[in-house]
C-alpha cells in the first residue's frame, strides 16, 4: 500500500493511474492463524461506470477497519457479522446510485478520496492517512481542569509505587536478596 522497494511504487502509480482502485479496506491485525500482521483488502474494477451503479471514476473509497472485531482467545482476532455488515453497507452506499444519499464520510473509519488527492500522498494507498481520526467526544470537563486533575492522580500513583517500591525492597532484604 505504501512500499517503494522493488518497482512496487511505480505499479501502484500505474494502477491508481489506471483508476482501477475502486476501495482499499485495512484489516486488524491477528485475523489470520498464520501470521499476525494486518492485511488489506484491494477492490478493483475496470468498468466503474457499467450502469449498474454510481460513476465512481476518479475516486477511490478507503476503509480502515482495524478497530474492528473481537479477540476470541489472546492471540486471534475475528470480525463479527455486524462488523462485515458495517464494511460491506458502507461499500455499498458509496457506490450505488439509487440512495446517493446513504452514504456519508465517516472520521477515522471511511473517506471517499479524489484521484488529485492520492497524487498529493504520492499513490500511497493506506486508509489511516485519508480518513483521518475519529472525532472526539466531548466531555465538558474544561482543559485545564482536566488537566490539573490528572496530574494529581499521577502524583498519588508515583507516590503509591514508590511505596511499593520501598515494600519490596524491604521483602527482598528480609529474605537475604538486598545489598
Amino acid at each position: 500500500m505504501s512500499s517503494s522497494q522493488s518497482g512496487e511504487g511505480e505499479i501502484r502509480k500505474a494502477i491508481v493511474e489506471a483508476d482501477l482502485v475502486d476501495c482499499m479496506v485495512a484489516l486488524p491485525g491477528q485475523l489470520f492463524y498464520s501470521t499476525q500482521i494486518p492485511a488489506c483488502l484491494w477492490f478493483l474494477a475496470r468498468d466503474r461506470k457499467d450502469g449498474r451503479f454510481r460513476d465512481r471514476r476518479g475516486q477511490v473509497l478507503f476503509i480502515d477497519a482495524r478497530k474492528l472485531g473481537t479477540m476470541v482467545d489472546r492471540t486471534h482476532r475475528e470480525l463479527t457479522g455486524d462488523d462485515i455488515l458495517r464494511i460491506a453497507s458502507t461499500y455499498h452506499a458509496w457506490r450505488s446510485d439509487e440512495d446517493v444519499d446513504s452514504y456519508a464520510d465517516i472520521p477515522g473509519f471511511c473517506k471517499s478520496v479524489a484521484l488529485d488527492e492520492v497524487r498529493k500522498h504520492v499513490h500511497v494507498l493506506t486508509p489511516g492517512r485519508y480518513v483521518g481520526a475519529e472525532t472526539a467526544e466531548d466531555d465538558g470537563e474544561p482543559f485545564e481542569e482536566k488537566m490539573n486533575r490528572l496530574v494529581a492522580t499521577l502524583r498519588v500513583q508515583q507516590a503509591e509505587a514508590a511505596k511499593l517500591d520501598s515494600a519490596i525492597t524491604a521483602t527482598l532484604k528480609e529474605l537475604g536478596y538486598g545489598g
